[in-house]
């Protein structure tokens, strides 16, 4: 979770401030005080121990005190951004650099100027967090690249992208992105009510291609704590998007992020063949109608024959009803292996997405959030070690 502090002798700043990370996933610790402590542990110890990702200092404040902070908190906890707000000054940017400020930020900045840079920042400390292993749960190697497929459309499977990346951000705070493949017609976008700066036409470019703190500002935060790569604006641009980009991206961002969950195109189109050759997870959604679950079976064979189904695979039927005439044994027997997840019919579906608001996101305690849970204690690094004997019998069609 995102900890945000500012440390300044204006209180107007300190208002604009806390409206600003009040739009982001975290905490504001509001300072308002016309001098420095000596040191960072007497700042984080303002802030009763909690994690700290980004520091305002400024304005009204010291400059010579507030860089030779800075510079401290660059030696002993540089995971955490100092941005330094001050009036514009060509002589402050290079002891600023060189006291490792990660930006420089103007007194008279508005509230959606200084969310931007929290926003920005907070990506910066996120990174360096995993890269110096100083992260909430510390990942072991490449992230997992959970591919969401389906074989047709219309079967929810954004649904599921969206409530399993709100979900996971419990398992691993700010160690989450969800990417839109389906370049033509996502709506990771609106399903997370976002309007993206950046898409995903701009991460396989230019600097953000080899870069990774580029790659980063190019990513959209969610309240929720999850970071989106959103499809193109245009659905034109999609052509210029090879599989050879979409494969360096994920395994970009598997190096930066412990769950990197991918919204698929239907079908098995380019892009979704160049995600299921990086994925280490492949999460199958099927609607309970015959053409769905056919189509699920045709996929898996036709997968196995290219020898590219995922090591682990896990499948969720959606809209589960007793009243469609199929059972659930009727549709492994179809498929060939265990339904996961079941998640039944519910009112709750469309009206969290016409407000763009997933339903792990406001802990809602309907059964389909309750389905939705149990997919994402799948993904617990620890669900290897619990007791599932025969769990996909748990599963019920209601």
């Amino acid at each position: 979770m995102s900890r945000f502090v500012a440390i300044t002798a204006e209180p107007d700043f300190e208002a604009r401030a806390r409206q600003a990370a009040s739009r982001l996933h975290g905490t504001f610790h509001g300072i308002v005080a016309s001098f420095l402590p000596p040191g960072p542990d007497d700042v984080l110890r303002m802030v009763s121990g909690d994690l700290v990702e980004v520091i305002l200092l400024g304005p009204g404040l010291s400059v010579d005190d507030s860089i030779r902070l800075a510079s401290l908190f660059d030696l002993q906890y540089p995971e955490i951004s100092v941005v330094l707000v001050t009036d514009s000054d060509s002589n402050i940017a290079l002891p600023a650099m060189r006291a490792g400020i990660r930006d420089l930020l103007e007194p008279s900045a508005d509230v959606d100027a200084i969310h931007v840079m929290l926003e920005r920042a907070s990506l910066a400390a996120a990174g360096r967090r995993r890269g110096l292993g100083n992260s909430v749960e510390p990942s072991t190697g490449n992230g997992r690249i959970i591919a969401v497929m389906s074989p047709k459309g219309g079967v929810g499977k954004t649904t599921v992208t969206t409530n399993l990346a709100v979900g996971l951000a419990k398992l691993a705070p700010m160690g989450v992105v969800v990417v839109d493949l389906d370049l033509q017609f996502g709506d990771v976008a609106s399903g997370l009510m976002l309007e993206p700066d950046k898409t995903i036409s701009d991460a396989v470019k230019g600097a953000a291609a080899g870069d990774s703190l580029v790659l980063k500002s190019y990513l959209t935060l969610h309240p929720s704590g999850i970071y989106a790569l959103c499809a193109p604006l245009n659905p034109i641009e999609a052509d210029q998007i090879t599989g050879e980009q979409v494969s360096r991206l994920l395994v970009q961002l598997a190096s930066e992020f412990k769950y990197v969950v991918v919204d698929t195109a239907p079908g098995l189109g380019e892009h979704v063949l160049a995600t299921l050759e990086q994925a280490t997870d492949g999460l199958w959604v099927c609607g309970m109608d015959i053409p769905s679950i056919k189509g699920l079976r045709t996929g898996f064979a036709l997968l196995t024959e290219l020898g590219l189904l995922p090591p682990n695979r896990h499948v969720v039927l959606n809209f589960g009803d007793r009243r469609s005439g199929l059972t659930l044994q009727d549709v492994e027997a179809t498929i060939g292996c265990p339904v996961d997840v079941v998640l039944p019919r519910s009112h709750a579906v469309p009206y969290s997405t016409n407000k763009g608001v997933p339903l792990l996101q406001e802990a809602s305690r309907d059964s389909v959030a309750k389905g939705l849970r149990r997919l994402v204690e799948r993904f617990d690094p620890n669900w290897e070690q619990r007791p599932h004997k025969k769990l996909h019998r748990r599963a019920v069609v209601q």
